[in-house]
């Protein structure tokens, strides 16, 4: 975005559009959610082991639950890092066409 873009956007403007709105609710759909899960399932590894013994049975051989969910974090971290990345770049889309929108819109009316 060169200079001339940014003199001619008017930020106040484009917050209070309905496109801007419409993003902002639809990052928030996403990302507590995302989040909300990302904390219940992280911490549920050290809460399970340290006050019950439901992971401590057998999965496969000598390796516990608790292994398994443990790599099973790993798993869900990478997972969810790369649904974060592919939705945060639709969101990027959406930003710039808001921008460029509003910059249209600026360059009318000037």
């Amino acid at each position: 975005m060169g200079k001339n873009m940014q003199k001619r956007i008017d930020y106040e403007k484009i917050t209070e559009s309905n496109g801007f709105k419409n993003l902002i609710t639809s990052k928030k759909k996403f990302i507590v959610p995302l989040t909300i899960f990302f904390l219940v399932f992280y911490f549920a590894l050290p809460v399970l082991t340290s006050y019950s013994t439901v992971l401590n049975n057998n999965a496969f051989g000598d390796i516990s639950w608790a292994w398994v969910f443990a790599f099973a974090q790993f798993i869900m971290t990478w997972v969810l890092c790369i649904v974060y990345v592919k939705k945060a770049s639709f969101f990027d889309k959406l930003a710039n066409e808001i921008i460029e929108e509003n910059f249209e819109k600026g360059e009318k009316g000037a």
